[in-house]
């Protein structure tokens, strides 16, 4: 949910970083205690445990994608600059949440103060995308992701066939596994 509100905030910051005088953070305890990170971050694994270097992501880039765990995304001076710029605090509300079992919440916000003394809006996101309570707004999302995945390696025709099928629960859960498999055949 943090990488959600930076990527809003995006628009709004990626023409004015050098102007951050410091990033709030807002979270719970648990991603107090088990993502909040300072110093070298060594390797993908560690950049994907840091809530700080997903949120720099996030705010450079206004998007998120695997290849910004990677090092040479990583080696961007921007990243660090900005993850020295953060300060990571608890909000009681979002811990007592993300612990209650019928909420579930993964709450973060964000916000961004410039060295003229303004900021930003606080930008919250209790669920992140594909959450159950966002199921419905992530199903576009997941059918761009497909549809994206299998044209890089399809034809037209395969793609069409392929999504027709996978598409339509009625289709998809009427066929035969081999007729399935055979659909991704090339």
């Amino acid at each position: 949910t943090a990488a959600e509100c930076a990527v809003q905030l995006h628009e709004e910051v990626k023409n004015r970083l050098d102007e951050i005088d410091k990033i709030t953070i807002t979270t719970h305890e648990s991603a107090i205690r088990i993502i909040d990170k300072e110093g070298p971050l060594n390797n993908p694994a560690d950049r994907d445990h840091c809530i700080q270097y997903i949120t720099a992501v996030g705010l450079v880039h206004g998007d998120i994608t695997a290849d910004h765990y990677e090092d040479e995304a990583a080696a961007d001076p921007r990243i660090d600059a900005l993850r020295d710029k953060m300060v990571v605090i608890e909000k009681e509300q979002y811990t007592v949440d993300y612990l209650d079992p019928n909420k579930r919440s993964i709450a973060n916000a964000i916000q961004v103060h410039y060295k003229d003394g303004t900021a930003s809006e606080l930008v919250e996101c209790e669920y992140p995308l594909g959450h159950r309570f966002r199921r419905e707004e992530a199903i576009p999302k997941v059918i761009e992701k497909f549809t994206n995945n299998i044209s890089t390696h399809y034809s037209q025709k395969q793609q069409k066939q392929i999504q027709e099928a996978c598409l339509d629960k009625d289709v998809v859960t009427n066929l035969k596994v081999n007729e399935f498999v055979d659909l991704f055949l090339i």
